[in-house]
């Protein structure tokens, strides 16, 4: 089994759609550290799990100085950032997305 892990940051501005009042509902930002994994039994024609540019263009490309409101269908959470983020790279399985020093959320598909 091969593991890649490619480690980004990425600067962007959120605010998130809450069930109870909270500062952060209100757009703010973050230096995200975005930690993705992929893994596969065999590599492909290039010799690879999977480009660590295609990685940094989905996640880079995707998300870095914006506002993750306008560009996510969703609530943009850390929690439903690193699901995204897993959905689209192929041969990945998890994702770790860190808003903060002390907060991180992982998604790691079953």
């Amino acid at each position: 089994m091969y593991t890649i892990i490619k480690r980004m940051e990425v600067s962007a501005a959120h605010s998130l759609r809450l069930s109870y009042p909270s500062k952060c509902e209100n757009l703010h930002g973050h230096n995200w550290i975005i930690t993705v994994y992929c893994r596969s039994c065999e590599l492909n024609a290039d010799g690879m799990v999977v480009d660590f540019s295609h990685i940094k263009e989905v996640v880079k490309g995707g998300l870095d100085h914006k506002n993750l409101n306008e560009v996510l269908p969703f609530n943009p959470t850390a929690e439903n950032i690193a699901r995204w983020v897993c959905e689209q790279i192929p041969t990945c399985f998890k994702v770790e997305v860190q808003e903060s020093e002390s907060n991180v959320a992982v998604y790691e598909k079953d």
